[in-house]
């Protein structure tokens, strides 16, 4: 998790010193729209990826969804400590298998 801690670290080191030519200013710049258009061009690139079952591949492209999810949790103010706090949440609840209802492809 430390990789993850850096590089939100640097997201927000450049939101606050903009860098010239850097790709985090310009995801800024652009504004939340661009950021969700890249996020989920990178969900699409890793469902080819993981269909094509090419684990090199799969693994370049979870890396851009993780950069980009942490571009999108900066500029929301959302900070890796709040997933975390979250995620321990979610741990702690025991038996919570939700119910799926069946649904006839017939009709």
């Amino acid at each position: 998790m430390q990789a993850f801690n850096n590089l939100y670290d640097t997201i927000l080191a450049r939101r606050e010193q903009p860098q010239e030519g850097s790709y985090t200013n310009y995801l800024f710049a652009q504004g939340t729209d661009k950021v969700l258009k890249k996020l989920g061009e990178e969900c699409a690139e890793c469902i080819i990826a993981a269909k094509n079952n090419d684990k090199a591949e799969l693994t370049l492209e979870l890396c851009d969804l993780a950069f980009h999810a942490a571009v999108l949790m900066a500029q929301m103010g959302i900070s890796p400590e709040d997933i975390a706090a979250e995620l321990d949440k979610r741990a702690a609840k025991t038996g919570n298998l939700k119910q799926f209802h069946q649904v006839n492809k017939n009709t």
